[in-house]
């Protein structure tokens, strides 16, 4: 064998491994940088977004610690709110009087940096978030300011402020506890309200998952309804009150006719279900009108519908009524419960096509079973006021109507 090397190729490329060389991570740099806009603009934020628009600094890399000057003037330190080592400046929202006027400014410029780097959205959840968390860090009169920002981003339809950015990170419970959370939303409702409907601010709480948990936003020692319906009158919020009582009220109707419904189903005593609803009506103090129309809903929501047969309808409605007939007469205790039964009768079946021809069956049979008495269906045969389906109901009532007047007039 020849001792000789062997030629090889001239040129060829030596591979090496490829590595992702990232650029050092300099917050303070940019928090810096950022700083220095404000202050050579004199803080004219209409200057300072388009000098932002024009710079080459890495928003995408620093989003936080851009909202961080624009929040409180400069870097926070890691894990707080509070300022870092580096500049500030005195143009931010945490400086500002705590009023719409000088915070709105403030508003309309974020709005103009998303238009142009929507990538920030995130950031900006990001820091809401965060600094909300954080409230107890802030003084009172800082809370005050963020509060107001805020219903003026809603209000004005800022971009990247989801609703659950803002009010689930409120319920931490040192927060709720120390009554931080109430006086923050207070402010929040007051400035969103000057400008926007209590329908808009309910929209709002119903995309944060609040709408039904107002309650939650006061301490627990304090989580009644006159606590709160006390708290937000003296706060000039009566429209807000009055929506939370309307609502616990839906909630306790409901929970009645659930179980009103679930013992009807499966045949409970009657004797049983007519003291349970009386303890329910109790304890949720709800009004006789209201009283009656859930007991109906109850006892009709757990018919077995047989589907298109429009007899089996008929006989199960009139079985239904039949048989919880003592239910009925237990809470229809006089003319005015009477009359407004027959209306609720005749909304159901107004808005439901299979019992449209059921109506006059139903009244006769409550009138045989004692629940309606006969000047009521004579009274909502002369002078009914509910327009809802009366012209046919009428028409249909009209043969039991004479009857029962031939019968008064023999007597």
């Amino acid at each position: 064998m020849s001792s000789k090397e062997k030629p090889t190729l001239g040129g060829t490329r030596i591979k090496t491994r490829k590595r992702n060389i990232a650029a050092p991570l300099d917050p303070a740099a940019f928090s810096d940088a950022v700083v220095l806009i404000y202050l050579d603009n004199a803080g004219d934020l209409e200057l300072v977004a388009k000098t932002i628009e024009s710079s080459d600094l890495n928003f995408s890399r620093y989003g936080d610690i851009f909202f961080e000057v624009v929040f409180i003037g400069g870097r926070t330190q890691t894990g707080s709110v509070k300022s870092d080592e580096g500049e500030r400046h005195p143009y931010s929202i945490i400086d500002c009087e705590p009023n719409r006027e000088a915070i709105l400014p403030s508003v309309v410029y974020i709005q103009k940096i998303l238009r142009r780097k929507p990538f920030l959205i995130k950031n900006l959840e990001n820091v809401t978030r965060r600094f909300l968390q954080s409230l107890e860090l802030f003084e009172e009169s800082e809370r005050k300011k963020l509060a107001i920002f805020t219903a003026l981003a809603f209000s004005q339809k800022l971009s990247g402020l989801p609703a659950e950015t803002v009010f689930q990170p409120l319920l931490k419970d040192n927060l709720v506890a120390k009554g931080i959370v109430l006086t923050f939303v207070t402010d929040f409702f007051n400035e969103y309200l000057v400008e926007n409907s209590l329908d808009d601010l309910i929209a709002i709480l119903r995309r944060g998952k609040m709408e039904d948990k107002l309650l939650d936003f006061l301490p627990p020692t304090k989580r009644t309804t006159e606590c709160f319906s006390e708290h937000f009158t003296k706060a000039g919020l009566t429209a807000l009150v009055e929506y939370n009582e309307k609502k616990i009220f839906e909630v306790k109707l409901k929970e009645i006719k659930e179980v009103l419904t679930s013992q009807v189903a499966e045949e409970i005593n009657i004797d049983e279900v007519i003291e349970t609803v009386k303890q329910q009506v109790k304890d949720a103090k709800l009004p006789e009108i209201e009283v009656v129309r859930v007991i109906w809903d109850g006892i009709m929501d757990a018919v077995q519908w047989s589907g298109k047969n429009q007899q089996q309808n008929s006989n199960s409605v009139l079985r239904q009524v039949k048989t919880w007939a003592p239910l009925l007469n237990t809470f229809c205790s006089n003319g005015k419960m009477e009359i407004e039964l027959m209306y609720k009768v005749q909304m159901q079946c107004y808005e439901d096509a299979k019992l449209m021809k059921v109506f006059p069956e139903v009244v006769r049979s409550l009138y045989e079973l004692d629940v309606l008495a006969e000047d009521t269906i004579l009274h909502w045969y002369r002078k009914g006021s509910n327009p809802k389906g009366r012209q046919t109901f009428v028409k249909g009532l009209e043969p039991f109507v004479n009857w029962l007047e031939e019968a008064e007039e023999e007597e």
